[in-house]
């Protein structure tokens, strides 16, 4: 009876944690791939192919500048009202903005204010986003039994994977039956659905029971100031492995998507490889976030950078092969050993931080880091192509990046072995005292 509990509990978390972020991150992933392979086309058609590519990114990038306003009004939200309220409002956001870049109407029909209203629609999905991953990480790490925090806060990496594989796989559907013209009407079909698809995370989230939030009557200080004040080095350590991390996520799905096709793969041949990628991912996440629960956070992310290091330098090698057994088996490799970083991250970085400011602390550092390591990695990445006509370039660039991931887990405190009540109950070193907790 206590497994069959145990299990309804980790699918009814998986649910609201997992399968919600992947319904949200299906509207953010389908932007990216419509920046890669539509965008440039219908928005910026004036400028040459890879100029083009490079400026939809830039408005990709953009909305990555507004996460951390997402993470921190969000969390500052869901650490005094409670996490679920934020995670709901997030939700109708993204829905919302994605629905409307759907219906927006292109380049040749209203001129430049089709892209100014793109970047405007994107600032809303970032802040939307910025809210989500916080959030929809600490309902699987604050509900997790003991020795399971990595697997349980993991269920948002597999979600992203999961809104990854849904973005690529409605987008090769969709290009495969309009025979890879996406420019037309046809790229407007994912973002229509995706629209759609909320409502399913949004019944989830309503229908789940509601937490009553944090009492506090000692310490009445925002969240984050708290965080800033009395854990400075963790926000910087935390903001540095997010930048990293984010930064070979999105030259790993957004770029390697837009160098397929400049290779000379065709569209639903490129949506094929990301979907490979994101398989991989959620087959991997689980499992090394499994393995940090056992072995440590910070070994298991060392260990995952330096072998996605190495996985970068072959991947362009093999898929300069035009190949396309190849080049499919170089993204799975690339996406299982992405999610030996991805996996054990939210629990790491959430462990960090007291109940009292977690989800401030956590959404603050992450979005910070995600903003201007993914915002501007797809864009580096063209650029550093361009300039050099190699893709070898683009490997150094995420080999540094994750040299950053390697450097800040290793400095961090091992968390992974410390319960959450031990966590919550440390003095707080500005205030010298101990943080209120409910009961």
């Amino acid at each position: 009876m206590a497994n069959q509990q145990h299990s309804q509990s980790a699918l009814r978390t998986f649910f609201v944690s997992g399968m919600g972020t992947a319904l949200e991150f299906y509207d953010f992933v389908i932007y990216g791939i419509a920046a890669a392979l539509v965008f440039p086309q219908v928005f910026f058609p004036d400028l040459a192919p890879l100029t083009a590519t490079l400026v939809a990114f830039g408005a990709f990038g953009a909305g990555f500048f507004a996460r951390p306003l997402g993470g921190m009004v969000f969390g500052h939200f869901g650490d005094k009202a409670g996490r679920q309220k934020a995670l709901v409002i997030t939700l109708l956001l993204m829905g919302f903005s994605t629905l409307a870049i759907g219906c927006l109407p292109s380049h040749e029909s209203i001129g430049a204010a089709a892209p100014v209203l793109l970047v405007l629609l994107r600032l809303i999905q970032g802040f939307a986003a910025g809210g989500e991953w916080g959030g929809a990480a600490l309902f699987g790490i604050e509900s997790a039994p003991s020795g399971r925090r990595g697997l349980w806060g993991s269920f948002t990496s597999m979600g992203i994977g999961i809104g990854g594989i849904l973005g690529s796989a409605v987008f090769a559907i969709v290009s495969a039956a309009f025979n890879d013209d996406l420019a037309g009407f046809a790229w407007r079909i994912p973002f229509w659905l995706g629209g759609v698809l909320v409502l399913i995370g949004l019944y989830a989230r309503l229908s789940n029971p509601v937490k009553k939030p944090l009492e506090r009557r000692e310490n009445t200080r925002l969240p984050l100031v708290a965080a800033l004040r009395s854990r400075p080095r963790e926000m910087l350590l935390c903001i540095g492995i997010a930048f990293g991390y984010v930064t070979i996520a999105y030259i790993g799905s957004t770029f390697f998507l837009a160098y397929a096709t400049q290779l000379g793969y065709g569209s639903t041949e490129a949506l094929l490889f990301d979907v490979s990628l994101s398989v991989a991912i959620v087959i991997s996440a689980p499992l090394f976030a499994c393995l940090s629960d056992r072995l440590g956070r910070r070994t298991v992310m060392i260990l995952g950078s330096v072998l996605m290091a190495a996985g970068f330098f072959a991947f362009f090698a093999l898929v300069g092969l035009h190949n396309l057994a190849i080049a499919c088996a170089a993204y799975v490799v690339v996406g299982a050993l992405m999610g030996a970083t991805q996996g054990p991250i939210p629990a790491f970085l959430a462990e960090q931080f007291p109940r009292s400011m977690r989800y401030s602390g956590m959404s603050a550092a992450y979005q910070i880091g995600a903003a201007f390591g993914g915002g501007t990695a797809s864009s580096l990445a063209t650029a550093i192509l361009i300039a050099t006509g190699s893709p070898f370039g683009v490997a150094v660039y995420g080999a540094a990046a994750l040299a950053l991931v390697a450097l800040c887990s290793y400095l961090l405190r091992e968390t992974a072995h410390l319960s959450l009540d031990t966590i919550d109950s440390e003095p707080d070193p500005v205030l010298g005292a101990s943080p209120v907790r409910s009961a």
